[in-house]
């Protein structure tokens, strides 16, 4: 049987750090990793750093013939089983939900939720007892964010989708996990969109992706369904648990504008 790994956006950030900790066998072994993000000259970057065999697709998650080319891409190999997918395409934009655009916030929900669930679906197919989903949500799951209203409920989607089917998908030994971290250094930030809407959320910190993605897979092995990397998330999330949601949410709107008001 053929044992690979499938990672979106695997060209860059969060996505990159998983494929080189599974390309060094953090996952167990791989005959196969195969790389999906838009940009072909950027996976073949990666590709080229890596031991294990890859096979590149160079796919836009919000088209949905790409969910076809996957599907024909899987169906064309004989005996393989997908022992990881990590979902980690997304994007995100800061901003008042009205000024963002239709466009933009259709986007968010085609790549951040619509494509997770398409690529659950066809990799199901494929996978067998010990085989690990790993989806990508976010600090911003945890409570509804006025700023990133739409992201926000896209991840939670996530958030939500991974419980539920970690729940489905337990007697056949499949486990599903949802990452929540906090903000990363990478090209997720490049765009963002309204940048004094970023700086008001910033000061929840930052993650260091390669540390995030070695911490996801262990706790992922473990059988953890939400994985908080952040200590100080940890404590976010005890609270947001234990107070109601307008309340969370107002504490948090004080926290950030006294924060805005010692930053400048």
């Amino acid at each position: 049987m053929k044992h690979i790994a499938i990672v979106t956006g695997g060209s860059s950030g969060l996505g990159k750090e998983f494929v080189k900790l599974l390309d060094r066998g953090a996952g167990g072994p791989l005959q196969e990793i195969w790389l999906i993000a838009r940009d072909i000259s950027k996976l073949d970057k990666v590709a080229a750093t890596l031991k294990t065999p890859v096979k590149c697709l160079a796919l836009d998650l919000t088209d949905s013939s790409s969910f076809a080319a996957l599907d024909a891409a899987l169906a064309a190999e004989k005996d393989l089983n997908v022992q990881w997918l990590v979902n980690c395409a997304g994007f995100g934009k800061f901003g008042p939900f009205t000024s963002i655009g239709a466009v933009a916030n259709g986007n968010m929900v085609k790549l951040n939720c619509l494509a997770v669930v398409e690529l659950c679906y066809s990799c199901l197919l494929y996978m067998h007892a010990g085989s690990r989903i790993i989806n990508i949500a976010s600090l911003a799951a945890l409570v509804p964010q006025p700023g990133l209203a739409v992201y926000s409920a896209t991840k939670r989607f996530v958030l939500d989708f991974s419980y539920a089917l970690d729940g489905e998908l337990g007697s056949a030994g499949i486990h599903v996990s949802a990452l929540c971290p906090k903000f990363m250094d990478t090209h997720f930030l490049d765009k963002p969109g309204n940048a004094q809407t970023l700086k008001r959320l910033e000061w929840v910190g930052f993650e260091d992706p390669a540390a995030c993605a070695a911490k996801a897979l262990r706790q992922s092995v473990a059988g953890k369904v939400c994985i908080i990397t952040s200590p100080s998330v940890k404590v976010f999330h005890f609270f947001s648990k234990l107070l109601p949601t307008p309340a969370v949410m107002k504490a948090q709107s004080l926290v950030s504008d006294l924060a805005e008001r010692l930053g400048k």
